[in-house]
């Protein structure tokens, strides 16, 4: 598959997973405004795609405010402010704003190594995971539950969670893995179903609700999410959905294992409490795809995230460690 989000010909050119998985269509962005839309309306998506989302956005900033410096830190302001649960997307516009005393095209490097460094980042949490889920799951081969998408389209390539369930499909200890659909967008039956037809590996999708009795019924040896946001205490922000699939997998027995690079670790975050969950609009709940699902004014509450706590997490994993929580261990 082609690459999530990139740099082309001086632009930025991301698939718009709005459309999955009807069409592949590719957007190419030239301005602030347009970027900022797709990351609101989730035509781009995923914590580590965030990041070089905001690091390439800044590069864009440099190139076309090359005289205003005023202007660059006011757009990157902006684009910092689109999602505020996910630490990437600020990370990537701060790390590559770093550079611009040194010119647009230091900070376009910049952001092109955040590019780079997130590829080698998912290809090692691919090994790292499934050398772990294979090490705490005996079952062979291994039935994986998962929730949302966190696979190639989260990332550059190769994803997270969904990263470590390729790699154990290439190593032939997988029997088949169990996407949640994931409510309200579907992030699961639309996104997730789509990559692993598309590498070919079994799986069947559930809807949200039958996760917590396929888990207590024992069809599932193991849970792996991604994380938006991982606090200094182990505390994991993921999308909504993932708390309870973690006290089911408390319930059952089984590893419950949050997959995510080193940059989503915040240390400056103490802890779950401390994260601000970003809250979306009603027609996400009400109606799907202009296709209204509830009476006319219906109010809703609609947090795009959750908080699962470091106390029912078995390990986190990253690019660079193993961190596990129910040693006892901490992120920081």
């Amino acid at each position: 598959m082609q690459r999530a989000i990139d740099w082309v010909d001086d632009e930025i050119r991301l698939i718009d997973q709005t459309r999955l998985p009807d069409e592949l269509v590719f957007l190419r962005v030239t301005a602030l405004d347009p970027l900022i839309d797709a990351i609101a309306r989730l035509a781009v998506r995923g914590a580590p795609a965030l990041g070089v989302a905001g690091a390439l956005g800044v590069a864009q900033l440099a190139r076309t405010h090359a005289d205003d410096e005023a202007a660059v830190r006011e757009g990157a302001a902006r684009l910092r402010a689109a999602r505020p649960t996910a630490v990437n997307l600020a990370w990537g516009v701060d790390r590559a704003l770093s550079r611009l005393g040194d010119g647009a095209a230091a900070v376009l490097e910049e952001a092109l190594a955040i590019r780079d460094e997130d590829i080698a980042a998912c290809a090692a949490i691919a090994v790292r995971g499934a050398d772990l889920v294979e090490e705490l799951v005996a079952r062979r081969p291994i039935r994986v539950m998962t929730i949302c998408n966190t696979g190639a389209l989260a990332t550059v390539e190769r994803g997270t969670a969904l990263g470590v369930i390729g790699e154990l499909f290439e190593r032939g200890t997988l029997e088949e893995a169990l996407p949640l659909e994931t409510r309200p967008l579907l992030q699961g039956s639309r996104l997730t179903a789509w990559e692993l037809a598309q590498m070919g590996a079994p799986f069947r999708l559930l809807v949200d609700g039958a996760a917590a009795s396929v888990l207590a019924r024992g069809l599932a040896d193991v849970v792996l999410i991604g994380a938006d946001r991982i606090t200094a205490n182990g505390d994991t922000a993921n999308k909504v959905g993932s708390f309870s699939l973690a006290l089911a997998a408390r319930h059952a027995g089984v590893p419950f294992l949050a997959i995510a690079p080193e940059t989503t670790v915040d240390p400056a975050t103490p802890d779950g409490d401390a994260i601000e969950i970003e809250e979306r609009g009603a027609d996400e709940v009400v109606a799907f795809r202009g296709v209204r699902s509830a009476p006319e004014g219906t109010r809703t509450l609609n947090p795009a995230f959750d908080v699962t706590p470091a106390s029912l997490i078995t390990a986190i994993v990253t690019d660079r460690r193993v961190v596990r929580t129910d040693r006892g261990e901490t992120p920081a």
